[in-house]
């Protein structure tokens, strides 16, 4: 019996309601000073959190991907509703930095990327010829969850405490997430929009589709993983501390800084569809590399100038954006590079390098002066802005093969 094709917006849905949720993590930067205020704990201590949420999501990412390309994404996706729920009432009992870790940052993080990658793979199957827009619109959710619970999580904060705000975030994440997952469906295999057709060498299927060893043996892979590690260092050195930095490099009191939390959920959510879109039309090279052009110049000015409020806003949303930016435009360029039907776990490894800058961009801003961070990581933006121009489109074992037949 042919398997009923659904309307792939649907899908979209789906998508968008689990990574809402999900991307509320980017709200860390609200519980540090209250945690810090009620333990006594390290400022570094806390911020650690943050870094091992985002590191455990990476690596359970590339898991929960591998998975999914073999189950689809519905049951993976519900799992991960249910981890991360889970992960966020055991916080709610949680008395020391210790349990903090392993309740927020490993059953919370196990949740967050064992959901993270379903959506991402599903939507870029049902949407081929829109790779960019489609990837930026099911990663905005994430980029705009810190925007849309920020009133909520500092709400709460100010009336039932951190303990219960943990207890009522952990069922408000597993309730939705677990909703959204219901949507996650696969298109049939060969599936094409009608009135599209699709290029030769973008296709969802034959040549294009590597397989994660095949991938790995393409020096592409490597200098894609460098680049997104850069360009995320960046952006997650920012939005982990967003907060702390208003306060200690700009005088600002927490209320005022903690709305550098909600512009940069705005653009960087923003980011993600307007960077994917555009990806689609001026091609993701270009795009990347008027990315890292700007999240340079942003840190540079943050690390040499003065900061007033309103340029401290102006530059945490140019950062925001351009991080976006990189969320979006990296799974798409996977796609392109790699194929889909491998899709999960091959950008799970690519996914790797974000959680890797998650432990190295906080950490590095807590380590050092401000000002010293964040001029590392105009650096390390030139550097990757460079790397753009020497990686190539790969060629598949199919392509390699048929090159040599000819030669031969």
């Amino acid at each position: 019996m042919e398997k009923k094709l659904v309307n792939r917006w649907i899908v979209v849905l789906g998508a968008v309601l689990i990574q809402l949720c999900l991307g509320a993590v980017y709200a860390w930067s609200l519980f540090n000073q209250p945690l810090i205020q009620l333990y006594g704990w390290e400022a570094s201590g806390v911020v650690l959190t943050f870094s091992i949420t985002i590191a455990t999501m990476s690596v359970f990412t590339i898991i929960a991907g591998k998975i999914q390309d073999k189950i689809g994404p519905r049951w993976v996706a519900t799992v991960g509703g249910l981890l991360l729920g889970a992960g966020l009432l055991l916080a709610s009992q949680a008395t020391t930095l210790t349990q903090l870790y392993l309740f927020y940052g490993l059953i919370g993080g196990a949740g967050i990327g064992t959901a993270y990658v379903c959506p991402l793979a599903t939507c870029l199957k049902w949407f081929p010829d829109k790779r960019g827009m489609i990837s930026g619109i099911a990663v905005a959710g994430f980029g705009a969850g810190a925007l849309l619970f920020k009133p909520i999580i500092v709400n709460f904060l100010g009336t039932i405490g951190v303990a219960s705000t943990f207890m009522y975030l952990g069922i408000i994440y597993m309730v939705a997430i677990v909703i959204g997952a219901q949507l996650l469906v696969v298109p049939p295999a060969g599936f094409v929009p009608k009135g599209w057709t699709p290029p030769a060498t973008a296709s969802g299927g034959g040549s294009n589709d590597f397989t994660t060893k095949e991938m790995l043996s393409t020096p592409q892979f490597y200098m894609l993983w460098v680049m997104y590690l850069f360009g995320c260092l960046a952006g997650l050195m920012v939005i982990g501390l967003a907060a702390d930095i208003g306060m200690n490099l700009v005088n600002l009191t927490a209320a005022t800084a903690a709305n550098a939390v909600v512009i940069i959920a705005i653009f960087n959510a923003t980011g993600r569809i307007v960077w994917g879109t555009l990806s689609d039309k001026l091609g993701r090279i270009t795009s990347l590399i008027v990315m890292y052009t700007l999240a340079a110049a942003a840190m540079f000015l943050m690390s040499a100038f003065t900061m007033t409020y309103a340029t401290f806003l102006l530059l945490c949303s140019l950062i925001g954006f351009c991080f976006g930016g990189f969320l979006a435009l990296f799974p798409s360029l996977v796609a392109d590079y790699y194929g889909t039907k491998n899709l999960g776990t091959n950008y799970g490894i690519v996914f790797l390098a974000y959680g890797s800058a998650a432990i190295i961009g906080p950490q590095i801003g807590t380590a050092i002066a401000f000002t010293q961070a964040f001029l590392i990581a105009a650096v390390l933006c030139v550097i990757a802005g460079g790397m753009t121009l020497l990686v190539k489109q790969p060629k598949s074992q199919a392509q390699l093969a048929k090159e040599k037949r000819v030669a031969a």
